[in-house]
């Protein structure tokens, strides 16, 4: 195995409030986007720069998956982790020159969480750009959020998910989920406290816990979502994400949602709800957000990465009197908080309309895909879950081995898949594919389905 590489350009301040980990994600990410570290430089392993910069691995590994996330560095078993992202106009040294007039393969995105940018009307989006950057610059930020932002979101909450942000709540504007689920931990939980949260389940949340110090507690779920009976004894929060559970899709009955705001009530723990595609759903009827059942003990996350873009860098929480103080608390004293720019955007972009016609077109859209992919799958036999919301379902399989084999080969004819396993930060108990259809076009669809469906019955078996 080839030795790893020297250490990246990273310089860590232990006096910061910045927690350690989102210090190295930026640095490494102001790196990539520089030009200090190039794509195709090989990163070393979570642990071997755990050991140069004198941190636990925690810390590296909570980076390592947030860079992931973003797509600035990938990862094979065996080979190492790569940059993957170069500066406009660069190529990595070490990379051969395409032959002019030699396209350049692109895998088809074929993985969940990746949204439908391509139906965002670009008249619209600039109009939405340009109104925004004629407003004034603050002189001081806004700690819960724009006025105006939050007033979008009260009444995007109200007409869209059904729930009327009461007298008692407050809308606070986020970075995103994680950066939600990062305040939380520093702020409302703290270090040492126990949190529940799903298997298989989001691993940038259960990362942004880890780093913060949180004791995090596995929960297993089944094909209706989270279960209220595996929530151990003592924990002080559980995070869920009911609507569309991620990965599996499960779609938490009316039944569990009120035993557990019971529970939580009962036994004194905050309900932390991911709602992170709630706006999708198809053929169903909405169920009550738990955040609509008890709002004294539910905080409510919201994001629009999976609506229009995960660039835009805005979310929101709706959170009870005792959590709001603690968060605008610790932002007050870290100067941590989310960016005007993307929270003006939407402003603009929903002031007219476009973001309620926008979310009709992504809804017709994505329910004529979602139809075209299970219906294929499910006439050729396979079982399809989670397929009620959202914009990805998911295939069970066998074995691991099944998994990785079918994701491997299906990057050979130009398709890159996501499976279970990974979702999983204990032992894995669910294999199978996770497949996401917003990101690529129809045209697409329908030419990479009978190709995935016949390597799936190679590698599965005729059914």
């Amino acid at each position: 195995m080839a030795a790893d590489p020297p250490a990246p350009p990273v310089t860590l301040d232990r006096e910061s409030d910045t927690p350690l980990a989102v210090q190295l994600a930026d640095a490494l990410r102001s790196a990539a986007a520089d030009g200090r570290l190039r794509s195709g430089d090989r990163l070393p392993s979570t642990r071997a720069l755990a050991t140069r910069l004198k941190v636990s691995r925690t810390v590296t590994s909570a980076a390592y998956e947030q860079l992931h996330a973003e797509g600035w560095i990938a990862g094979k078993h065996g080979s190492g982790t790569y940059i993957t992202t170069a500066p406009p106009g660069s190529l990595p040294e070490s990379a051969p020159r395409p032959k002019r007039g030699a396209a350049t393969p692109v895998l088809l995105d074929l993985t969940p969480g990746s949204p439908w940018v391509g139906g965002i009307d670009r008249a619209a989006w600039r109009r939405a750009w340009r109104a925004a950057a004629d407003a004034p610059p603050l002189a001081r930020p806004e700690r819960a959020g724009l006025p105006d932002y939050r007033a979008i979101i009260a009444e995007h909450l109200l007409r869209h998910r059904g729930l009327r942000v009461g007298e008692d709540e407050t809308v606070l504007a986020t970075s995103g989920t994680s950066a939600a689920v990062s305040e939380l931990a520093f702020a409302v939980l703290g270090p040492g406290a126990t949190v529940a949260i799903e298997e298989p389940g989001y691993q940038r949340a259960a990362s942004a816990m880890t780093a913060a110090g949180l004791n995090v507690v596995l929960a297993p779920v089944d094909v209706e979502g989270f279960r209220v009976d595996a929530v151990p004894a003592g924990v002080k929060a559980v995070y869920c994400s009911p609507a569309h559970q991620y990965p599996l899709g499960g779609r938490m009955p009316a039944g569990r949602r009120v035993e557990l705001v019971e529970r939580a009530r009962r036994d004194g723990f905050l309900v932390i709800e991911d709602d992170y595609d709630g706006e999708l759903r198809y053929d169903v009827a909405p169920l009550p957000l738990l955040a609509a059942l008890a709002p004294d003990v539910v905080v409510h996350l919201g994001t629009t990465s999976k609506i229009l873009t995960p660039t835009l860098g805005t979310g929101w929480m709706v959170a009870p009197p005792s959590v709001v103080a603690k968060i605008l608390e610790f932002r007050d004293h870290t100067g941590i908080g989310p960016a005007v720019a993307g929270q003006r955007v939407l402003i603009e972009y929903a002031r007219n309309g476009d973001l309620g016609r926008h979310l009709r077109r992504l809804r017709r859209e994505l329910s004529e895909r979602r139809s075209l992919v299970v219906d294929a799958l499910r006439d050729a036999g396979f079982e399809v879950l989670g397929d009620d919301a959202g914009a990805h379902v998911v295939v069970p399989l066998s074995s691991a081995r099944v998994e990785r084999d079918v994701r491997a080969k299906a990057e050979q004819f130009g398709a890159r898949l996501d499976g279970l396993t990974r979702h999983h930060a204990g032992k894995p108990r669910w294999y199978g594919l996770a497949l996401g259809y917003a990101a690529c076009s129809r045209d697409e669809l329908v030419e990479v389905l009978p190709q995935l469906i016949d390597l799936l019955r190679q590698t599965e078996g005729d059914r």
